[in-house]
């Protein structure tokens, strides 16, 4: 059941560029290793290469004491090393069943056994805690239901060695817990397992060993029960990284609100929501997936039918109809879908950075060169990382893709910005920056909304938190009240 790999003096590059630099160590039978490593560090590249995605530019991978090098995922799959990637490999149009079967379909005779893949499907569902029909098509599952999708597909895989890729992105404490426990099991049966996280508080949990990565090379590898997560982050960025948040600046009690909302519903989402929020606030607002945050302030925009209720903006009362109307307003919003809504990954950087407000570069053509120095400009404001300022936006890391996305709604120079999960699937370095970047713009008299499902960011960042359940709103928890067991007991419904 149980398979061992090692790396030796593995080197990529991508032309001219290396991307690692001769990596070498070891994954033993049945642990569960912590790969660590700012976005950047080369983790992802490393794993594509043991999975047959890309081939290495050097150095050797052995599996069980034989040099492999696997020609596409389906070759390493049959070697029972399965990769779950952190930006989904589904076919959204086909059911759960013929996604977790595909290309591995079950037969009888000349014909695919339909029935017996949906009844093993209902298992695999059952396992990782999914009650869904495997006749769903998978676009009409959440995000988080994906993620379970995917770790069932791996399941079927029968993985011997399994990588897993920020699984816990987007699943709910329970979904999570529920996850932690399956990969328990698979550890007592033998199963490598590779957790790839900027959780630190997971990878503590859950790992037996970290390793850690910087700059495409090998840091070191330590017992997990060794190291705490200060010293977990400080390796990853190679230098000291005291404090993670920033200080609090209280706001102005006696400032009108910059936004007011009374009464809000969006049918089905959000029902009779109220909230305000102050000029140098930073407003939290938590919740289990399928609270309803996104969807309230997506009807809150205009991007879901029905919204209705009371908004405020500025002192005045609006009805917007547009994210494009909204930032006319002085309201702009940043998706938590970052690759799906938040940027266009195939077009270049500054293209990405002005669209939201290209009446400033058009007048009426768009003038390159003043779209050009907006970009340099941004680039030097956010700390975004790039070679090349004539990339396009998929070059970029998850953290330099998110400060792109930030520095986007900001062109409009909002005087409210909602953030939705701002530093999903960014790195502990990325994420610091991120929190500064969200205190200075409180600094400067903003109001900051911040929808998150990590309850350490809210506690760190906010000066209120909103507590969503079921669509409602459970409790507004001043700084003094912040705790985890708080948020989660209203968050579940369990507070007494």
């Amino acid at each position: 059941m149980s398979v061992s790999v090692r790396f030796n003096e593995v080197v990529k590059r991508f032309g001219p560029v290396q991307v690692l630099h001769g990596v070498s160590f070891a994954l033993e039978p049945g642990r569960v290793v912590g790969l660590l490593g700012e976005n950047g560090a080369g983790k992802s590249t490393l794993m594509k290469i043991l999975c047959g995605y890309e081939a290495a530019s050097g150095g050797e991978v052995l599996v069980d004491g034989t040099p492999r090098s696997f020609n596409g995922s389906r070759e390493a799959e049959a070697a029972g090393i399965v990769l779950i990637h952190q930006e989904f490999n589904l076919a959204e149009h086909l059911t759960i069943a013929q996604n977790i079967f595909l290309g591995h379909e079950l037969r009888s005779g000349w014909l695919l056994d339909d029935a017996a893949m949906r009844q093993a499907t209902r298992g695999l569902l059952q396992q990782v805690g999914l009650d869904a029909d495997p006749d769903t098509p998978v676009r009409h599952l959440i995000v988080a239901e994906k993620q379970l999708v995917e770790i069932a597909k791996a399941l079927q895989r029968r993985a011997r060695l399994l990588i897993m890729d920020e699984p816990t992105a987007t699943l709910t404490p329970s979904e999570t817990q529920r996850l932690f426990g399956l990969i328990a099991q698979l550890r007592a049966a033998g199963v490598t397992i590779v957790y790839i996280s900027h959780k630190l508080d997971e990878v503590e949990r859950i790992t037996d060993e970290v390793v850690v990565m910087r700059d495409g090379r090998f840091v070191t590898r330590a017992p997990t029960a060794g190291l705490s997560r200060q010293q977990m982050a400080n390796l990853m960025v190679g230098r000291e990284l005291s404090d993670m948040f920033p200080p609090k600046q209280l706001p102005r009690t006696d400032a009108l609100p910059l936004m007011k909302v009374e009464h809000y519903t969006v049918p089905g989402w959000a029902d009779d929501v109220s909230f305000e929020v102050r000029p140098g606030e930073v407003l939290g607002f938590a919740g289990l997936v399928g609270a309803g945050r996104t969807e309230l302030f997506e009807g809150l925009l205009g991007l879901r039918e029905g919204g209705h209720g009371r908004v405020e903006l500025l002192g005045r009362e609006v009805a917007l109809q547009s994210p494009r109307q909204a930032a006319e307003q002085g309201l702009t919003y940043l998706s938590e879908d970052r690759k799906g809504k938040g940027l266009h990954v195939s077009m270049g950087l500054a293209e990405n950075l002005t669209l939201m407000s290209l009446e400033r570069y058009a007048k009426p053509l768009l003038d390159p060169a003043a779209e050009h120095r907006a970009l340099q400009q941004a680039v030097t404001d956010f700390g975004i990382r790039t070679g090349d300022l004539y990339n396009k936006a998929s070059s970029l890391s998850g953290g330099n893709q998110q400060k792109l996305a930030i520095a986007r709604v900001l062109q409009p120079k909002p005087q409210v910005v909602v953030l939705d999960e701002p530093t999903r699937g960014v790195d502990v370095g990325a994420k610091r920056d991120i929190y500064f970047l969200i205190r200075q713009l409180a600094g400067e008299g903003r109001a900051v909304i911040v929808i998150s499902s990590e309850l350490i960011e809210l506690i760190g960042l906010a000066h209120r938190v909103v507590v969503m359940r079921n669509g409602r709103v459970m409790a507004t928890l001043a700084a003094d009240q912040l705790s985890e067991e708080e948020l989660i007991a209203h968050a579940t419904g369990t507070h007494h």
